[in-house]
């Protein structure tokens, strides 16, 4: 029914038992949740008062429900959320290879990104109530559903690859740091080791993948029980890392590093870093010795390095007072493979290298590099998906008290504290840690230890214990957020091939949702490291939140009644400051993965605008179209366009029946094909009575042609007047259509085919009286004979033609139109002919060959032939019907003829003009020419045509109009027949009465005919 107003006057309480019962998306929950996202409203129900209603339902229900306050509900999810495998695992090795400077810039950056996104967030999600649901809901009503669906899915597809990126982080830290011993697959060969370690990453990640789906199905409610534990097990880890470097200040822990000459050593097979050591019995050579010597004897053979190089021992943790900061300001940029070296220390080179031989050093396992195009590091799209986890809480907005409140409060606060968690960390770990360890990615230097571990206090075990934890509820929580986001937007029904995800347990958990997200999951496991991962999910919450800054733009610009944030930090060009550096991360990271993101985004878009449900939601784009509309009506205001910028406006007239349902539905598929989607089209229909009491027949009328249009795939406007009868009722259409510079100059109708009939005596001169308030409006009119034989836009023409009858330049209408039915399928494999007519005196040649020069000028290929008629036998027809209608039908209507009578007298007229030029008609032939350009219609060819056709019964001036039209009958391939129509402009009824005879006589026998007058102005030009 008709959606009900919001008022504390109506009674709701009949529409609680419909509600659906919703489950919560956050990565982070309480230990009494509230409902959360199941609470979005159903895709039916798309009113924005319908929507007001189901939340105030929802509110009432659930007023007794634990509400989380701004710490809880958003803060510490933020916190959760954004400190995490990054910090852990990639943080000191950013800095080691960036800089303390670059890698300071690389976090302000991203952290600007996302504090301008928060403010834009914030604004966003205190204009009103937001239901839960986040960064979907927030765009999808600020911007509509195509964007809201289609940055909805980079939303969910983000969410699913940060699953997969936080398992792998899990993984990484049990095989690397835990337990390496439990690695299935073995290095074969010298370099395998790689290898390995992804297989291993693949095995273990997919089974911890299938037991993570198995909590999340089973029991969610234990993994939200889970989640304060792991937010703990962040917090303790931040803190000991702090405890950590202020003891260095003053008991620097004790950490040797092991170099060769200035390349660093991987301590995983060797204790001592020297090359030998003195026993009892004399010098021995050490496990090292061994390594790159073929035997442990002094006097064996061993690597060049190794013999011209010193072993020496620097500490890897100095301390924050050892001013080694000085050394780790700048960027150490490396290809794949090369050694981690220590500047500053002295080695002497060698002229063979041989780093695939097995030796323990420590090599780079990726390139890192400053990207000249972007100028910013390369190492960017592995810090970016630390700081990309901001939507916490606005995914929690439903378990909120004051949503409005602790949404910019929280999300602002977590995005401060990390930020200065994140730059003091940079700078901390530049002050404490030597520059090759920081380098050393997985701490094979540190005898395969952690490196942010290894500076914490009291032990290393409490970063690797905490870490692994907080990786593994991470994952957790993704796999249980992602589904119901996907049920969220399946459940908004705007993507069709979705709605099957929509549906769950009976508990209304997203069974088949889960089942498509732990796919995607396995995808990202199957990548198999981090580092490949990363960008990924950054390019997808990058893209979410440029739209989210875009919705906040749009909105504040537009200035929109409703647009009234309680939020009053915000500003459009912060909007778009954070808009445009979301895009220029994008591009930072990996402007492949960028482009790939965007055409993922693009598709979804397109699907939904041509496939999804309409949705009216009063976005912002709605807004903004309005404007953009308004603003080039105004531009369009100022004048008639250009001849070379002209097409026709049809305005399209239809005939309703007695049901209210369109008499001639292919006048649609016709204005369709006219059009092929482009100028504008406006469907015109009237209704006799009056608006008051025929309102609700108009709306089911007009209903009923909207339908038709979208069946027909005619775009354009419908718009039905109510008059008190039809004469009126249409020339108000033609006068007032349209709005400003958007105005019709072309008027389709169907032909009249029951004018003759007595009991509709007013059919015809309604017809007319409409033909000259197109002319008195200066607009160009198209009837269509026979509508009901004219192709549908299913049809398709193979073969055939459209003819021209061209015997009066009028604007070039009948140029035009021809060439525009020939852009639609329908009609595109029909060539194009056009005929003129010329006396027997003209030099109908050189008049073919005029205008097949001034059709190749405009640049349209057609056909031309040049009909040949004698005087006399036009005279009688130009006489009757073209040159005195007005006279001779006034001398006919004084004399009191009869219709048979006024036949005779044209008869006889006709027989005096046929026997006047008789020596003319018998006069010989022009010289012939070649059979490749004869394309004339001579007088013998055109009377032997006339005497086939001639029947016996029919009135003797209907064989003058028959002349013309058995030359068209000649051609059985004709598809359509296009004819200037002669204007009709006197008011006697009898005249009227007599146009309509000629036009019926003229057509009779063509299955297809477009009558065609132009509007007084030419509409093609020859000229670019």
């Amino acid at each position: 029914g008709n959606p009900r107003e919001s008022s504390p006057f109506l009674s709701v309480e009949l529409e609680r038992e419909s509600r659906l019962e919703g489950k919560n998306m956050a990565l982070f929950e309480a230990p009494s949740p509230g409902p959360g996202l199941g609470r979005w409203p159903p895709g039916s129900l798309c009113q924005g008062v319908v929507e007001d209603e189901e939340d105030e339902d929802s509110r009432r229900r659930e007023a007794k429900a634990p509400r989380m306050g701004t710490f809880i509900g958003v803060y510490l999810p933020c916190l959760q959320n954004i400190l995490g495998v990054i910090l852990f695992l990639r943080l000191t090795w950013i800095v080691g290879v960036a800089g303390v400077l670059e890698s300071f810039l690389i976090v302000s950056l991203c952290c600007t990104c996302t504090m301008l996104t928060a403010i834009s967030m914030s604004a966003i999600a205190t204009n009103g109530v937001v239901p839960a649901g986040g960064s979907y809901y927030m765009i999808s009503r600020s911007l509509g559903p195509e964007f809201g669906g289609a940055v909805g899915l980079c939303f969910y597809l983000g969410t699913t690859f940060a699953g997969a990126m936080y398992i792998l982080g899990t993984i990484e830290i049990f095989l690397t740091y835990i337990s390496p011993s439990a690695a299935i697959f073995q290095a074969t060969e010298t370099g395998g080791e790689a290898a390995a370690l992804l297989n291993n990453m693949r095995v273990y990640g997919s089974c911890t993948l299938a037991l993570m789906a198995m909590v999340v199905f089973v029991g969610v409610k234990y993994v939200n029980k889970l989640a304060l534990v792991f937010l703990a097990c962040v917090v303790l880890s931040i803190l000991a890392i702090y405890a950590g470097v202020i003891k260095t200040a003053f008991d620097p822990p004790d950490i040797p590093v092991c170099l060769l000459g200035n390349r660093t050593l991987a301590k995983r097979t060797f204790e001592a870093c020297a090359k030998t050591h003195v026993a009892s019995n004399g010098t021995v050579t050490t496990a090292l010795w061994s390594l790159f010597c073929n035997i442990s004897s002094p006097s064996a053979s061993c690597d060049e390095y190794f013999v011209q190089n010193n072993v020496t021992e620097i500490q890897g943790i100095p301390g924050v007072a050892s001013g080694v900061l000085l050394d780790n300001l700048w960027s150490t940029y490396s290809d794949k493979g090369a050694f981690v070296e220590k500047e500053g220390v002295p080695s002497v080179p060698v002229s063979e290298e041989s780093r695939a031989s097995g030796l323990p050093y420590v090599l780079t396992d990726i390139m890192t590099y400053w990207d000249c195009t972007t100028w910013a590091p390369g190492q960017t799209h592995l810090y970016l998906p630390a700081v990309l986890c901001i939507m916490a809480g606005s995914n929690r907005s439903g378990d909120l008290k004051d949503a409005q409140k602790s949404i910019p409060t929280g999300t602002i606060l977590a995005i401060v504290t990390t930020s200065f968690i994140y730059l003091s960390c940079i700078v901390l770990f530049g002050a404490c840690i030597e520059g090759v360890v920081l380098r050393d990615k997985f701490g094979e230097a540190l005898q395969g230890n952690l490196v942010i571990g290894m500076l914490a206090w009291p032990s290393p075990w409490v970063i690797v214990i905490g870490s692994f934890f907080s990786t593994c509820g991470a994952g957790l929580q993704s796999l249980t957020g992602a589904p119901r986001l996907l049920q969220a937007i399946a459940r908004d029904g705007i993507v069709p091939f979705l709605q099957v995800f929509g549906h769950g347990k009976a508990n209304g958990e997203p069974t088949w949702a889960l089942l498509l997200t732990t796919l995607i999951c396995e995808m990202g496991i199957l990548i198999a490291s981090l580092d490949s991962v990363a960008p990924i999910l950054s390019m997808f919450f990058l893209m979410c939140y440029m739209f989210v800054n875009l919705a906040c733009a749009v909105q504040t610009l537009l200035r929109t009644p409703n647009w009234r944030p309680r939020f009053k930090y915000y500003h459009w060009t912060l909007s778009f400051l954070g808009m445009s550096l979301c895009l220029a991360l994008m591009f930072i990271c990996s402007w492949y993965y960028a482009l790939f993101a965007m055409l993922i985004a693009g598709c979804i878009y397109k699907y939904i605008e041509y496939r999804g449900a309409e949705k009216e939601w009063g976005d912002g784009i709605r807004g903004l179209s309005l404007n953009a509309a308004r603003y080039a009506l105004l531009r369009l205001e100022h004048g008639p366009p250009h001849t070379k910028n002209w097409r026709p406006q049809v305005l399209v007239m239809l005939n309703l029946d007695a049901q209210r349902c369109v008499k001639h539905p292919r006048l649609l598929s016709f204005a369709s094909q006219l059009k092929a989607g482009k100028g504008l089209t406006i469907v015109g229909s009237v209704l006799e009575g009056t608006y008051l009491d025929q309102h609700l027949e108009a709306q089911q009328a007009e209903e009923n042609i909207r339908f038709l249009m979208g069946l027909e795939k005619t775009k354009g406007f419908c718009q039905l007047v109510v008059s008190s009868n039809l004469r009126d009722g249409m020339s108000h259409l033609i006068q007032s259509a349209g709005l400003g510079g958007m105005k019709h100059n072309t008027v389709l109708m169907a032909w009249p085919g029951s004018w003759k009939q007595e009991d509709n005596p007013f059919s015809w001169k309604n017809f007319v009286d409409t033909v000259r308030d197109t002319t008195a409006a200066q607009q160009a009119l198209l009837v269509a004979k026979n509508i009901d034989l004219f192709p549908q836009n299913q049809e398709r023409f193979s073969e055939g033609s459209i003819d021209v009858w061209w015997i009066v330049h009028d604007g070039g209408m009948l140029m035009l139109l021809p060439f525009l039915l020939r852009q639609h399928k329908v009609w595109r494999k029909c060539r194009m002919r056009i005929f003129t007519v010329a006396q027997v005196d003209d030099n109908s040649i050189q008049m073919k060959k005029d205008l097949q020069v001034f059709l190749y000028h405009l640049r349209i290929s057609a056909e031309v032939e040049v009909v040949e008629m004698v005087e006399n036998d036009i005279s009688a027809f130009t006489y009757e019907k073209t040159l005195v209608m007005e006279q001779r039908s006034q001398m006919l209507k004084q004399m009191q003829l009869s219709k048979n009578e006024r036949e005779r007298e044209a008869q006889l007229i006709h027989d005096r003009n046929t026997a006047s030029h008789a020596a003319a008609a018998t006069r010989p032939q022009a010289l012939s020419v070649p059979d490749k350009v004869q394309m004339t219609w001579t007088k013998e060819k055109l009377i032997a045509e006339k005497h086939r056709n001639k029947e016996a019964s029919t009135p003797g001036f209907k064989c003058l109009f028959r002349h013309l039209a058995c030359c068209i009958l000649g051609h059985p391939e004709l598809q359509l027949v296009l004819l200037r129509r002669a204007g009709s402009e006197s008011p006697a009824s009898r005249a009227g009465s007599s146009y309509m005879e000629f036009l019926e006589v003229l057509t009779e026998g063509l299955n297809r005919v477009l009558l065609v007058r132009g509007g007084g102005r030419e509409v093609i030009t020859i000229y670019s």
